[in-house]
């Protein structure tokens, strides 16, 4: 499934909410208000995102949602919040950080289920550096943005890696079938 592609002045946008929501969190101050009528519809809408923080191309915190819940604008605001304070990876970001770190938002597309028979078949119907994907077994749940196709290329990796951010073994995606689901995301980078 596909949605209305953001445009580069919407992605400046968003990028400038979750720069300002960086910045005033991290210096402890109260976030800018968000007015939703001033911002084109696209942004209005109800959205899900990630905002990843890095500093020299090294991850810094990255936080977001799969499904959407409320207004893009708010949901990268939140985020970019949540990206900075409550990564439980990082610590908090700390005023002396801001002039270093960059962000990227990538708005997600609704997810749909990725039916397979096989392992074989479910690294076949996978499209490196195009899907995102969520693996699913019970009540574990993990997911990797397409962007991290660019760290692990291989499909068989890719997979293995995302069983063990489930808390599962590597192979566990071999083993049995797990629910799969598929997204793609539109990125924005400062």
């Amino acid at each position: 499934m596909t949605i209305k592609p953001l445009t580069k002045a919407e992605g400046e946008i968003l990028l400038k909410i979750a720069r300002e929501a960086l910045e005033t969190s991290v210096r402890g101050e109260p976030l800018p208000e968000i007015t939703l009528a001033v911002f084109p519809q696209t942004l209005q809408d109800d959205g899900a995102s990630f905002v990843t923080l890095t500093i020299n191309g090294r991850l810094r915190g990255c936080i977001g949602t799969l499904d959407p819940y409320q207004p893009l604008a708010k949901d990268v605001q939140e985020h970019a919040v949540a990206a900075a304070l409550q990564d439980f990876r990082f610590p908090n970001v700390q005023p002396a950080e801001l002039s270093k770190i960059r962000i990227e938002v990538s708005a997600l597309t609704p997810r749909s289920p990725l039916l397979y028979e096989t392992p074989q078949d479910l690294v076949d119907q996978i499209r490196p550096g195009i899907d995102g994907l969520i693996l699913q077994d019970g009540l574990r749940k993990a997911t990797f943005l397409p962007q991290v196709w660019e760290k692990l290329p291989e499909q068989e990796l890719f997979l293995s890696h995302l069983c063990m951010k489930m808390g599962a073994p590597g192979d566990l995606w071999r083993k049995k079938p797990l629910d799969v689901f598929v997204y793609q995301v539109q990125e924005f980078h400062e």
